[in-house]
């Protein structure tokens, strides 16, 4: 290992490998793309394509159905020996690209559903692999950092994706660009992969210590404490979920009482940059305090956020006033609440897992973001097509769910014990 740069942030920045460096690069430049589309895809299918906001859900939550695919099919193939965690990021940014172009030419409920499959296939070979990388990176003493720095590159990315999105919408009017733009920034991610990262799993792991696929995810599924973390982890997904597709719509169209478009573009991109910045901001800080914490209690601080977040877009929608205040105030908690969970959650997953099975253990992760945007999605579009009183009560339920969550936390706290 190679020590990074000595400086004040040093703390936070310990012995970090070159490739994590080179792959944060890659990943950066790809969620710039991501974020063109990311929060504006609801927007511009409903308002401009002309669809409902259900079957938007729907048509994005299809995703998942092709998702859970490729992530069980990556998550193997990552853990090839004659395939390899490269190669399935390479497939991945592949298909990713194909898709949003195919996204770009959206004009019906079929040609979106054909492109979120296609786009889902490409997500779901990418997780197992990306993370799979990063873990190979680490050592136990980094982890959580090492991670921390490959969500850093994401949310920034997707921070200057989104503001980019928010000029390039107000210079020339239209969404479909954005989505080309979102196709070229998978294919240099490809480049940076290709050029950049070589195999890490293949170069620790000789032929004794390989495993048959499907005693591999026999193991996997009797790993009581992976299943555990697994049943939690859903309910995070579901919360990232309504992030990404549910509170675009619902800014837009249902918090401002006193006009009839609620949100203008520009105030949408400058919220959800804001959200994202203050990720940055406290991604490694956040990190820092954490690393002192058990991973259940790290998740349990990220749940209570969610809920006090989640009360917050609840009052933005009802309060006679103030509505951007509660809204700007809603998202910096999200923006915690998501920096509290994805370092410790993928930390987590490591730990547990084989470093021979990683590549399979980080696809039933990656599984769980599937099955959050396959009920996430549909769930929020349907929320957004009810009466009012029934939308803004929508967001009610979802802290509630958040003492079930900790409820299953504190079990896992149990038997990580045992």
């Amino acid at each position: 290992m190679k020590l990074a740069s000595q400086s004040q942030l040093s703390s936070w920045l310990p012995s970090i490998h070159p490739q994590i460096w080179i792959f944060a690069i890659g990943r950066f430049l790809s969620e710039v793309g991501t974020g063109c589309t990311l929060f504006y895809a609801p927007i511009f299918f409903v308002n401009q394509v002309g669809l409902s906001a259900t079957s938007v859900g729907v048509a994005l939550g299809s995703a998942s159905i092709s998702g859970i695919v490729g992530r069980i099919v990556g998550g193997s193939l990552a853990d090839s020996e004659h395939w390899g965690r490269r190669r399935t990021l390479l497939l991945a940014t592949a298909i990713s690209a194909i898709g949003s172009l195919v996204l770009a030419g959206t004009d019906n409920f079929t040609i979106l559903v054909i492109g979120s499959l296609i786009s889902g296939l490409g997500i779901g070979f990418y997780w197992p692999a990306a993370e799979a990388v990063v873990a190979d990176a680490s050592q136990i003493d980094n982890r959580r950092q090492t991670f921390a720095i490959a969500r850093l590159a994401d949310n920034l990315g997707l921070a200057i994706g989104i503001m980019l999105a928010g000029f390039l919408i107000a210079v020339i009017g239209s969404y479909r660009w954005l989505f080309v733009i979102d196709a070229i920034s998978f294919m240099v991610f490809f480049g940076v992969v290709y050029v950049g990262i070589s195999e890490t799993e293949q170069q620790q792991i000789g032929e004794s210590e390989k495993i048959e696929l499907f005693a591999s995810w026999m193991t996997v599924l009797r790993d009581r404490r992976f299943l555990v973390y697994i049943a939690v982890n859903i309910f995070f997904t579901i919360y990232i979920s309504q992030i990404h597709s549910t509170l675009p719509l619902y800014f837009k169209n249902f918090v401002i009482k006193s006009t009839s478009e609620g949100f203008a573009q520009t105030t949408i991109s400058v919220l959800f940059a804001w959200h994202l910045v203050f990720a940055i901001i406290c991604q490694l800080p956040v990190t820092s305090i954490l690393k002192r914490c058990s991973h259940s209690l790290a998740l349990s601080v990220s749940a209570i956020l969610w809920a006090i977040g989640f009360g917050l877009i609840w009052v933005s929608g009802t309060a006679p006033s103030h509505n951007l205040v509660w809204v700007i105030l809603a998202l910096g908690v999200f923006a915690v609440a998501i920096v509290s969970y994805t370092p410790s959650a993928a930390s987590l997953v490591t730990e547990l897992a084989p470093e021979n099975q990683r590549g399979v253990y980080f696809s039933i992760n990656a599984l769980c973001w599937a099955v959050g945007s396959f009920i996430g999605h549909p769930l929020g579009g349907w929320a957004l097509d009810q009466p009012e009183i029934i939308t803004n009560s929508y967001w009610l339920y979802f802290i509630l769910s958040v003492a079930i969550a900790l409820a299953i936390l504190e079990y896992l706290n149990r038997i990580l014990a045992e």
